[in-house]
Formats: structure tokens, sequence, C-alpha cells
């Protein structure tokens, strides 16, 4: 819903940075949708706005600063590993700020830490303003960006292949599941690989993260062999940047999988079953 006194074209312009905060701060699509909903109803509500651009980016980020601490109780609590929303990603140059990776990372900052490094570092604002957005010094806001990207940095994945190398592994990596090719398969995996998944107590999903290329092996092989049984088709597609897949069972998609690559290995693999954070995609 486009709010009355917001245009059509105003709001084209500015939805695309609201969701890209609000999903970055929070990693979930239904959560972000709310923010910039009610974002949107307060420019709607407000009067005398010079820069709908500037009051838009505050509130989106403001609400996603308060939904996230609330947010991060519920996901203390949360059965078995918790992954973020999966979004359906295009070959745009790579965007490191949606990865499942980083998102992951993020999530051991604090709110107002992870505002701040945001903002600063992928969407550009300057101290100043990002200061005026969080309540903190400009000085205060340098030291937490500061603070969070030394954590992300230590985090980073180093030596991570070109866009065309790893869409070549990642194609021999499905192919060699969809072969039951476990040697192969065993192969493409770096030895300390790991495996994530998240059912959300909801569906079907490991426990905690499996660790070790022959574990991880056995387990995807498994999972395929699951999938033909139920009849599922397992689509290639760039899930949040990163090569993956999309399962569908009759068209209704039940699941999505992204890899991380570095040095010609898959060294991370993360599964999201958990229906609530698949609707968006279906």
């Amino acid at each position: 819903m486009v709010p009355s006194s917001v245009t059509p074209d105003a709001y084209e312009q500015l939805r695309p940075l609201a969701f890209s905060i609000a999903y970055r701060m929070l990693g979930s699509v239904a959560e972000a949708e709310d923010v910039v909903q009610e974002s949107f109803l307060r420019l709607h509500r407000a009067e005398g706005v010079e820069n709908p651009k500037a009051f838009v980016g505050t509130v989106t980020t403001r609400l996603a600063i308060d939904q996230l601490r609330s947010a991060r109780a519920r996901r203390e609590t949360y059965p078995g590993s918790w992954l973020p929303e999966p979004v359906v990603t295009d070959s745009r140059p790579d965007d490191e700020s949606v990865s499942m990776a980083l998102l992951v990372t993020l999530e051991s900052l604090s709110p107002v830490e992870r505002a701040v490094f945001l903002l600063h570092d992928v969407f550009d604002y300057g101290y100043d303003e990002i200061a005026g957005i969080v309540g903190k010094s400009r000085d205060n806001c340098r030291q937490l960006a500061l603070r969070a990207r030394r954590h992300v940095e230590s985090r980073r994945v180093r030596f991570e292949p070109s866009r065309e190398q790893r869409e070549a592994l990642a194609g021999r990596f499905f192919a060699a599941i969809h072969d039951g090719d476990v040697d192969g398969l065993v192969a493409l995996l770096a030895e300390d690989a790991v495996m994530t998944g998240d059912g959300g107590g909801k569906a079907a999903a490991l426990r905690a993260p499996l660790h070790g290329a022959a574990k991880v092996a056995r387990f995807l092989l498994g999972l395929m062999r699951f999938a033909e049984k139920h009849h599922y088709t397992l689509e290639p597609a760039e899930i949040n940047g990163q090569p993956g897949a999309i399962a569908r069972e009759n068209g209704h998609v039940v699941g999505a999988m992204t890899i991380d690559i570095v040095d010609d290995h898959v060294t991370q693999v993360r599964s999201v079953v958990n229906p609530d954070k698949l609707t968006h995609l279906t």
C-alpha cells in the first residue's frame, strides 16, 4: 500500500533504500516489510518534510533498531540454528552486504553497532548524519563503526574466487549432489566444511551445525534421495548474492540453500527450510 500523500514516484524511489536498510538490519523479509510500511505511514502523517529520503532513512533505521532488540530475545530461544530469510538476487556486481555470511556475522553486533556499520560502510552515510539518526555523538559513532568493522573483518572470507570461477564450481557441486557422487562431493568440499540448517522447529533440519567434508557430503546425498522420493525439483539460483538452489514441491518452495566458496572449495552450506522464511519466495 502506498500512503496517499506519498506520490507513487517518490514511493518507488525511496522504497528500495528503506527495504535495503531494514533487511540488512533484521535479516528478515517479513520484518523488513513491516518496518518499511511503518516508515512510509509516518512520512504520510508528518508535515513539512523537506527531505523525504533523509526522513525515511532515519525512521527506517530507528524502527529497525527497536525491532532488532525485541527480535534478539526471540532468537535466543529459537529452535536449532537461526539463519536469515533468503532472498533471490540477480547478477549485479557482487554485493557482500546481503550475503548470508555477513548477515550471520552482524547478528553478534549490538543493534546500534549494526546500524552504524551498515549506514557508513554500506550506504555511505556520513558520521554527522549517522549521529543524528542513532542519537550518539559523531566520535562515538566513529568508534562504534571501527569496532564493528574489526569484528566483520576478522570473520570475512579470504581469497574468494571470481564470479565465473564460483559459478563453475557451484555447477559441479550441485551436479555431484544430483548424481550421488560422494567422492566428487567430498573433493569439492573444504576439509573443515560446515553445514547449517534452519527449520525453526517447523520442518526437519539439522539440530546443530554439521562439521567435516565427509559428514556434510553424506548428509547432502541423503537430502537428495529424500528430494527424489518426494519428487522435489532443485533449481539453481543466486541467493543473497551467492550460488545456491531452491527446492520446490509442485511449484511450492520448500527450501533454499546457499554455499560459500573459498580457495576453490565449498566452505559453508546453509539450508533454510523453515516455511515461515520461504513464503516470499513462493
